[in-house]
Formats: C-alpha cells, structure tokens, sequence
C-alpha cells in the first residue's frame, strides 16, 4: 500500500504573511527614519552610492549602520540556522520569531521618543535603524536556509522576473504563479497599512503590529504535523 500523502508544508502560507510585515518595516524606515531601507539592503547601496558622491539629501551614516547591522543578523541567524537546522522545524522557527518580534518591539519602544519631523534625537534615529535592520538581517538568512521557492519575504524583483519570464506568453507553464502573486500582494498591503499608521501614528504603531504578525504567525505554523520533523526531513 502506497504511504499517505503527507500535507501541504505550512512554510508558504507563513512566509506570505512575514512578508506583510516587510511592508510594514519599509514604511517605516523609508517614510520615518530618512529614506533608509532596513527590510531590503540594495537601496541602500544605491543611496549610499549618491551620499557618496555629496547629493543633497543623502547622508553616509545611516546606510552604514543599516548595512552594518543587517549584516550582524544575518550572521546570527546563519549560527542559528545551523544548531538547529537537524531539530524539529518548529524550535527553529520559534526562536526566529522570537528573536525578530523582540527586535521590532524593542524599536517601537525606543521610537515612543523619536520625533519624525526632524529625526531626533539622533542616537533614537540609529536605534531604529539599527534594530529594525538586525531583524531583518535576521529573517532573510534564515528564509534562505529554508529555501522556500519564490518566497523570500523581502525581494520582489526576482519574483516580478519569474512572472514574466515563465509566463505562457513567453512559452512557460506559469510555475508558482499564486505564490509570486501574493508575495507582491502581501508587499503591497503592508506597505500601504504602513504608511497609513506611520502618517498617522507614528513609527511605534506598525513595529508593534508586525512582531505580532510574526509571532503570532508563526505560533500558528508550528502547530502544523510537519513542523515536528526537522526541515526537509
């Protein structure tokens, strides 16, 4: 007798819901924090590359810090990725999730202080920046050990490609097509519920809402039957 089809890997659907809190994340360093991308780091070599050559508006210091930062995260996870790659996949999650809505929650706290309009004080300005930016150096390497297809959580732009390119007008089979749609949909929504709380809130609003989503997320996804085998088992 064949062996029973095992169920559909809960990784997808929440990894689909991470990336609403990357949404949530851009909005606020981009509209709050002065034009830095904590979630995503190439605008942030692009704008370094302009504060580089002295364009108005562009400072070096904050792009420094996010990629700095960003980088320790990704290290961490990339210790952790590795301890707890051959455990169940639900401890592994859980201390991700843990890690990152810590992170974000510290930052709501710190930004209650942060003025805006004129991105002071300066040391709460690269707190944000920084924790914000550790997360999601965080979360990106740990989406990356799992290696979901199509789902990184953080990048679009290999994903509007795929659409494209694997399309049936270019002679592909539309792979993944509902998963690379709703990635650019969860993006999208996050970014404008975001942008809505931080012009009307303020920056502590979406930090909070999004470590709620990730780890009441991800508490969901470890109820799962596969989350009790280790990933890829």
């Amino acid at each position: 007798m064949p062996p029973a089809p095992s169920s559909p890997s809960p990784l997808p659907g929440l990894l689909l819901l991470l990336s609403v809190t990357t949404g949530l994340v851009d909005a606020v360093s981009v509209l709050g924090l002065g034009k830095v991308f904590t979630a995503n780091m190439t605008g942030n070599v692009v704008f370094l590359g302009f504060a580089a050559a002295q364009t108005p508006g562009f400072s070096v210091a904050p792009y420094m810090v996010a990629l700095l930062t960003f980088f320790i995260g990704a290290l961490i996870a990339g210790r952790v990725g590795q301890r707890f790659a051959k455990r169940p996949l639900r401890q592994w999650l859980t201390v991700a999730a843990l890690t990152e809505a810590a992170l974000l929650w510290i930052a709501a706290i710190v930004a209650l202080r942060f003025d805006v309009p004129t991105l002071r004080p300066t040391v709460a300005l690269f707190a944000i920046i920084a924790l914000t930016a550790i997360a999601m150096g965080f979360r990106n390497a740990t989406i990356r050990q799992l290696k979901v297809p199509d789902l990184t959580t953080t990048v679009l732009t290999l994903t509007v490609t795929g659409i494209a390119a694997d399309s049936s007008m270019a002679g592909g089979a539309n792979p993944n097509l509902a998963r690379r749609v709703g990635a650019i949909l969860a993006i999208f929504a996050g970014a404008a519920a975001g942008a809505l709380m931080v012009m009307r809130m303020g920056l502590a609003l979406p930090l909070l809402a999004s470590g709620v989503i990730i780890l009441l997320g991800t508490l969901l996804c470890v109820r799962h039957p596969a989350a009790t085998l280790p990933h890829g088992a």
